[in-house]
């Protein structure tokens, strides 16, 4: 079994800071790209940074220039530090990974539960 465990979110003052963390755990063989998906209500989830094995990086129009997504291949986990956020950046954070699970011959998506930020004006 793989999980994908998120941390790090909560309530923010506009202007403030706040650090994501998620890890791959369980049966995992090998990690191909990580990011994060966000969604805000009544708006469809969407894609705003990834990394790829090779550290190649996206990000999305909104989050560029305020946000860095990190990667610890030894540890599976990707960091997503986010500053100078706004009340637009209010949304659920949702953590995803393509990767091979243990036994497997396909790598699969999987997602995390979602970790809530809250950024107050």
């Amino acid at each position: 079994q793989v999980r994908l465990v998120e941390s790090g979110g909560g309530l923010v003052q506009a202007g403030g800071s706040l650090r994501l963390s998620c890890v791959a755990s369980g049966n995992v063989f090998k990690v191909d790209t990580m990011g994060w998906y966000r969604q805000a209500p009544e708006l469809q989830r969407e894609l705003i940074t990834s990394i790829t094995s090779d550290d190649n990086v996206y990000y999305a129009d909104s989050v560029k220039g305020r946000f860095t997504l990190s990667r610890d291949n030894a540890k599976n986990t990707v960091y997503l530090q986010m500053n100078s956020l706004t009340p637009e950046d209010t949304a659920v954070y949702y953590c995803h990974a393509n990767l091979l699970r243990s036994g497997s011959y396909y790598y699969s998506d999987y997602w995390g539960r979602g970790t809530q930020v809250t950024v107050s004006s």
